[in-house]
């Protein structure tokens, strides 16, 4: 029984003297008379023992603090951003400027009390990761595909790429199927707004690397003639690319927050959207709060072990003119039709190709034919002297 309850009950109902009942369980008769008073006010339940935290506390955080700080959390969850306590700290220093700010684990306590913070005992602590960051900006890079399902149902690929060292969000672009020349032509996007890498880390998937297939893709091509290195993640190793894995979680708890995209241009600006918002605002506890440009900017950038570009890639290829007078070349996986003119119809020919620039020649006589810089915009190159 519990000891109010039998204090209560032997003087109440036993006449127990409140004086012996002090002495003989070594208690203060005080103790006992606050009990019956609360007994006769209320009955058993007054007896329940009370809470012992005060009524007022002078350092509790303010009531229009805590709105602010749930607030931020409700309106960062239904943009789809990440919204712990470093993201919701971030944006508060934005708007209070050091006037009342909390901590960060001030947050995380506020959070906690409304029941928004999940226990999550499974995850090993982070003393236990081993982890690696390039020292420089476009010291790697790394890049990545994952699915997205448009409104309609349809599956879509998105092509990702981001700097190894400052996160910097450096292309995201959705297809319906990722093929060899998309990548090469994303990667081209970049370095023309970011210069070149040192490096690019991907996975094995079949755009990216033939090694399994005992050959080589368009992007090894392409990289070993820019002079850049090509590392590769162990197969079902996925930690090796973790932090391009990492940022597919948050774009897609983004993307999930957005009206269903119908089309690729849709789902286009849903990913520009977020890249400027990833890349320009959102704090990243990796770097110490800063944002991913703000890092980016902070360093000088690496470049290819090689200050100039590979050797220019030379080949010699024989052919035939066909009917229409044109000869069709493949450079960077797309098919071109060089017109010669219909006065060569059946006529065989060399083609002597140095990366763009093409001559064509009689192979009896040496007659130079045509000599052109091809352009990769134009199916049909226009028939002319360059």
């Amino acid at each position: 029984m519990d000891m109010a309850r039998y204090l209560v009950e032997a003087h109440v109902l036993g006449g127990v003297p409140v004086s012996e009942l002090a002495a003989s369980h070594g208690l203060h008769r005080s103790w006992i008379y606050k009990l019956l008073a609360r007994y006769r006010q209320g009955g058993y339940e007054a007896l329940e023992p009370r809470s012992r935290r005060p009524r007022s506390c002078k350092h509790a955080t303010p009531d229009e603090v805590v709105g602010r700080v749930l607030g931020l959390r409700a309106q960062l969850q239904r943009e789809g951003h990440d919204c712990g306590a470093h993201t919701i700290a971030h944006h508060l220093a934005q708007e209070m400027r050091g006037d009342g700010l909390p901590s960060v684990s001030t947050i995380w306590r506020i959070l906690r009390r409304h029941g928004l913070i999940a226990p999550q005992p499974q995850k090993k602590p982070r003393s236990c990761l081993i982890r690696f960051q390039a020292d420089l900006p476009n010291e790697m890079w790394q890049a990545d595909i994952t699915h997205w399902r448009l409104a309609c149902g349809t599956d879509v690929e998105i092509l990702n790429v981001i700097d190894d060292h400052s996160r910097l969000f450096l292309a995201s672009e959705a297809f319906a199927t990722v093929k060899a020349p998309d990548v090469v032509e994303v990667f081209h996007k970049a370095t023309g707004l970011h210069g070149l890498p040192a490096s690019l880390l991907t996975d094995n998937g079949a755009v990216f690397t033939g090694f399994y297939r005992k050959g080589k893709v368009l992007l090894e091509s392409e990289l070993e003639r820019l002079g850049i290195e090509f590392k590769n993640s162990r197969p079902y190793h996925p930690q090796t690319c973790g932090k391009i894995e990492r940022l597919h979680q948050t774009l897609k708890r983004y993307l999930a927050r957005q009206k269903p995209a119908r089309t690729l241009p849709e789902l286009q600006a849903q990913l520009d959207a977020f890249a400027h918002y990833y890349n320009t605002t959102r704090p990243h506890r990796a770097l110490d709060g800063r944002t991913p440009l703000q890092a980016y900017s902070a360093r000088i950038k690496a470049r290819p072990a090689s200050e100039m570009t590979a050797a220019t890639h030379f080949r010699v290829r024989e052919d035939k003119v066909d009917k229409t007078g044109t000869v069709t070349l493949r450079y960077m996986s797309k098919l071109h039709h060089i017109g010669i003119g219909r006065a060569h119809k059946n006529r065989p020919i060399k083609l002597l190709i140095a990366d763009r620039h093409i001559r064509i020649i009689d192979p009896q006589t040496g007659e130079l034919l045509r000599e052109l810089t091809l352009d990769p915009s134009r199916d049909y190159q226009p028939l002319r002297r360059a």
